[in-house]
């Protein structure tokens, strides 16, 4: 097996594991290969007629899952839409909330089957904690932590980084690289809410659909 095929394999029997954790969680765990697998299951789950919300994600553009959402029959609150200004942006925020599907990704997913995630200003987590019918978590196998340690440390260390970059905010942590939890600020900060998701209330209304590919940060 070459270095690629065995890192491939691995992340497979890390997958069982952490499916098998999930669902001891009262959360829905699925494996798939390659994107367009997963974008197909999750495709596949959304009702015709459906309002669907999105959390701020590169992994739902970088998997093609956003795209396949624009195809569908649905009456889809996209806020990536070309055109689309702040105000609208704030409206669909709102709306995504009671939203019947609302499709995000994670920061970070403990091998344990706990989610973790930072927000600025909180719709994402607003939503995965209470509010849309079905929410849907797409995530790469990169976004797998050994434990909630090492979740955080991700989520502030990798994800916020980079997510700083994306969106302009001048934090400290965009020009180191690496969290400067009491150096960093409103209106800057982006990092305002952090939640950890220890379980579903309602079994399987989370659905969290692992990629054995990297995607977003």
């Amino acid at each position: 097996m070459s270095h690629q095929d065995h890192k491939k394999e691995s992340r497979r029997r890390q997958a069982r594991t952490l499916i098998k954790n999930l669902e001891k969680r009262g959360i829905e765990g699925a494996f798939f290969e390659t994107r367009a697998e997963a974008v197909k299951d999750i495709c596949a789950v959304i009702p015709a007629g459906a309002l669907v919300g999105l959390g701020g994600s590169e992994t739902l553009i970088e998997s093609g899952l956003l795209d396949a959402l624009r195809n569908m029959d649905i009456r889809l609150l996209d806020r990536y839409r070309p055109g689309v200004g702040k105000t609208e942006v704030d409206e669909m925020r709102l709306q995504g909330q009671l939203a019947d599907v609302f499709v995000m990704s994670s920061n970070a997913v403990s091998a344990d089957g706990r989610l973790v995630n930072i927000d600025g200003t909180g719709n994402r987590v607003a939503a995965l904690v209470f509010g849309p019918k079905r929410v849907v978590v797409i995530a790469g196998m990169n976004k797998v932590a050994a434990d909630l340690e090492t979740a955080f440390s991700r989520a502030r260390n990798t994800a916020a980084a980079a997510n700083s970059l994306r969106v302009g905010a001048d934090t400290p942590c965009s020009h180191t690289g690496f969290c400067q939890d009491p150096h960093c600020h409103p209106p800057q900060r982006i990092c305002c809410q952090l939640v950890i998701t220890e379980a579903g209330m309602v079994p399987g209304r989370i659905r969290v659909v692992l990629v054995n590919e990297d995607l977003g940060y």
